[in-house]
């Protein structure tokens, strides 16, 4: 995992690259338990004060238990193939713990906003379809290919969130129009 000087830093960046119609309703919360064995977490993104998504130090335990118990039945497996196998339905479920955001929230800061829309991590695409970079113009194609219907809820919630408020003027989106597109030819 990266490193980082602290949460309220990096909240400070998701809220400063957050788009202007969801400033003041989206907020990103984290939490550590330091005096709590393993320091246990807990992260969660809000919308207007209720929580669409958490990300909790519980679903850890669930996924190592859950691999615990695959490798009784399939004592010849490996824990990383395990792990890989069972990825899938985790994503599905949102089986994710606070240091999974985390890590997601780290990778995205670094990441352009094209990288960051095409990202295998689903919390990394939520974190980019609410930043104030995807412009309306990259929202209408991603709406207009329907590319979020196939997300689990948990995810696509925040694509409709933001499809929502996608603003009726036509902004120029220089900086994503290649998304789809590819390099511009000149």
């Amino acid at each position: 995992m990266e490193k980082y000087k602290s949460w309220s830093d990096l909240q400070k960046l998701l809220n400063e690259r957050l788009c202007l119609e969801l400033r003041g309703r989206v907020t990103y919360f984290l939490t550590r338990y330091h005096d709590v064995h393993n320091a246990y977490g807990r992260a969660a993104i809000r919308v207007d004060g209720e929580e669409l998504v958490c990300f909790s130090w519980i679903e850890q335990y669930y996924q190592e238990e859950t691999i615990s118990e695959t490798m009784r039945q399939l004592p010849e497996s490996e824990y990383g193939q395990i792990r890989h196998e069972l990825k899938p339905e985790w994503d599905r479920n949102c089986t994710y713990c606070d240091m999974d955001f985390l890590d997601a929230v780290l990778q995205f800061r670094s990441l352009t906003i094209q990288d960051a829309l095409r990202s295998e991590n689903r919390m990394i695409r939520i974190l980019a379809i609410l930043d104030r970079r995807v412009g309306s113009r990259t929202l209408r194609r991603i709406g207009s290919e329907n590319a979020f219907e196939n997300e689990p809820q948990w995810v696509r919630q925040f694509y409709e969130l933001r499809m929502n408020h996608l603003s009726t003027r036509w902004i120029g989106d220089a900086e994503t129009e290649e998304y789809l597109t590819g390099p511009a030819e000149r």
